[in-house]
Parts: structure tokens; C-alpha cells; sequence
């Protein structure tokens, strides 16, 4: 939902996490783009520290729908008309929220698992990333 758009028939979006399924079903949407461009612009590392269910999910897919320009979606948003939607970014998301990570070593285990799932799917050739662990 974007400024003033208040159309009849909009759905709350309840338990919907991401940004496609949002914009795509016509729920509302308070526009968080002109935060997300301040983001890009000022930023290089973020920790979204926030309590359980305050949208960190679905800010980091609308970051994700942006960089892989789904300029579609950002229809009558802030930032639809101040960005270049064929300038395109591939996006690597690694999602921790459930598994045993209970020592630093399970940690790091999970995470190359995780790494060489995304190797496979974008079919990287095994090792042609290096990665080093600093102990």
C-alpha cells in the first residue's frame, strides 16, 4: 500500500512472509522502500536485531525481489521509479532458524551444508569459491 491508497477489499497480511504473495494478492503494505534505499546507499553490514515476528523476513525478501529486479512488484512504491530494474543481483539467503547450533562447530558445519545446497542449485563448480575459517 503506498501513501494515500486505501482500496476497499485489501487483506491484512497475516502469516504472509513474502514480498511477491504480498504485493501479488493485493494485501496491505505500509512502503518501507525508502528505508530499504537508504539501506543500499549507507550501509555495508546490518544485524536486524528485532523480537519474533516484526517482518525480518519479509524485509529481507523485498531486498531479495529488489535485487533480482522484480520491478513489478514495486509498482507505486517510492523506490519503483528511482531504481533500474534491469540492473539485476543475484542473491545467496541463508536462513538459520532452525537446527542444532549449539556449538561453534555445528555452526559451521550447517553453514557449509547450507553453501554447497546453493552450489548445486546455481550450479557453481565445487571449489570455485574459496572460503577460509578463521579460528
Amino acid at each position: 500500500m503506498s501513501g494515500g491508497d486505501h482500496k476497499a477489499g485489501r487483506k491484512l497480511p497475516i502469516g504472509i512472509q513474502t514480498f511477491r504473495e504480498l504485493r501479488e494478492e493485493g494485501h496491505y503494505y505500509a512502503d518501507k522502500t525508502p528505508h530499504i534505499e537508504r539501506l543500499i546507499a549507507e550501509g555495508k553490514h546490518y544485524f536486524l536485531s528485532r523480537p519474533r515476528r516484526f517482518g525480518k523476513s519479509l524485509l529481507l525478501d523485498t531486498i531479495k525481489e529488489l535485487f533480482e529486479g522484480a520491478g513489478e512488484l514495486f509498482r507505486g512504491l517510492h523506490i519503483h521509479d528511482r531504481r533500474d530494474w534491469e540492473r539485476r543481483h543475484p542473491v545467496l539467503r541463508l536462513s538459520f532458524g532452525g537446527g542444532d547450533f549449539s556449538s561453534r562447530e555445528r555452526l559451521e558445519l550447517a553453514a557449509l551444508a547450507r553453501l554447497d545446497d546453493l552450489e548445486r542449485l546455481h550450479n557453481v563448480a565445487p571449489g570455485a569459491c574459496t572460503c577460509s575459517s578463521s579460528s
